[in-house]
């Protein structure tokens, strides 16, 4: 059967700069259809399709893996490749270490962190905010939380570029990632003789998984995947709200005067810029949406960046409404794949967005 709609969509690289006329024009014109980038995808652009694919991981498994293409991993990535039950054992071992209650324990470290950088930054008139600011903040403070020497995060900010340009440059991207697992490996191995610390590494070292060990390669597994999520998607969410706030500066007045509204505006900024536009499913069985075929073993794409503009979910939904109050979003994915440092995640770009703004006069974008 000839797989209908068939549209040439793209969710990375140069489709970034129109992605969100795109979605537009498919959600009116082709919610569900068939792309045939990447050995050939279904989408789903409207947000009902979206969630309700994100619930049913019976019909839609995250295996062999949720990236699209993939980013170096030749197994499958855990926790969040792995459906349930194995999925939920594998969560189970880091999630008292991203708890509401934990987070606030770690927020010291984050709000001192943010300042620091905020004022070394800051001692230029014009300065890059992704690479002076937006990015280090979450690297030093994961690679705290994780267990790397805080003075290897340069190395961390090279590789990410590296592993997230696979588009432009494959087989640069995965040197990158042969580097990065190499590095882990050695990670491991010297914890090994180490006296424990209770970070994430020395939870994953003495982990558990119905009652054996966690395996060598599960571990390696797992160290990579808080590598690639645990790095640039914070990262993205404090760049895209100072561009934001740059480019907008009665929003920018707006959270100085009360900064109160600064976790809300986060949220919305997570909704319209969402650092994750899209994850990969593949279907179970046979299914029929929209009036299309999808066919057991066909690879889905749920477009969480078209789903968080939906017109039909959201009132102007293309707009960013710092004070939205309605904003439940797809930036962390919901339903039992949802991204485990959410909570982290979230109270680092409020700190961040929080010290920068009352460190700074009201700024503005310079012309590139």
């Amino acid at each position: 059967m000839t797989k209908q709609p068939v549209r040439d969509f793209d969710f990375h690289g140069e489709a970034l700069d129109n992605i969100f006329e795109t979605y537009r024009d498919l959600r009116s014109e082709c919610p569900v259809g068939w792309s045939e980038r990447y050995g050939g995808f279904w989408f789903f652009t409207k947000h009902e399709d979206v969630f309700n694919a994100e619930q049913d991981w019976q019909t839609y498994s995250v295996t062999p893996t949720m990236l699209l293409p993939d980013l170096g991993n030749v197994e499958p990535l855990i926790p969040i490749d792995v459906d349930p039950p194995e999925h939920t054992h594998y969560r189970r071992i880091l999630l008292p270490l991203f708890t509401p209650s934990a987070v606030d324990e770690l927020t010291p470290f984050v709000v001192e962190t943010a300042r620091e950088l905020a004022d070394e930054a800051l001692k230029q008139d014009v300065v890059d905010v992704s690479h002076a600011y937006a990015r280090p903040l979450p690297m030093i403070v994961f690679s705290s939380l994780i267990g790397y020497p805080g003075e290897d995060w340069h190395l961390f900010d090279q590789w990410i570029d590296r592993i997230f340009a696979r588009a432009e440059d494959p087989e640069d991207a995965t040197r990158a990632s042969q580097e990065v697992h190499a590095y882990l490996e050695a990670l491991v191995e010297r914890r090994r003789h180490e006296p424990e610390v209770d970070d994430i590494t020395g939870r994953l070292l003495k982990a558990e998984i119905n009652g054996r060990p966690i395996t060598h390669d599960e571990l390696m597994s797992y160290q990579y995947l808080l590598f690639i999520a645990g790095l640039e998607t914070t990262a993205w969410t404090i760049r895209a709200g100072l561009w934001h706030l740059a480019h907008n500066t009665a929003d920018q007045q707006r959270l100085r005067e009360d900064p109160e509204l600064i976790p809300a505006a986060v949220e919305e900024f997570l909704r319209t810029m969402a650092p994750v536009q899209g994850m990969a499913r593949t279907a179970l069985k046979d299914v029929e949406v929209r009036g299309c075929p999808i066919k057991k073993g066909d690879r889905v794409v749920l477009a969480f960046g078209s789903g968080n503009r939906d017109e039909d979910a959201y009132e102007d939904s293309d707009e960013i409404v710092i004070d939205r109050e309605q904003n439940r979003h797809f930036a962390f994915g919901v339903g039992v794949h949802r991204c485990l440092g959410s909570n982290l995640g979230r109270r680092e770009v409020v700190v961040a967005l929080r010290e920068f703004l009352a460190r700074t006069p009201l700024f503005e974008a310079v012309d590139p």
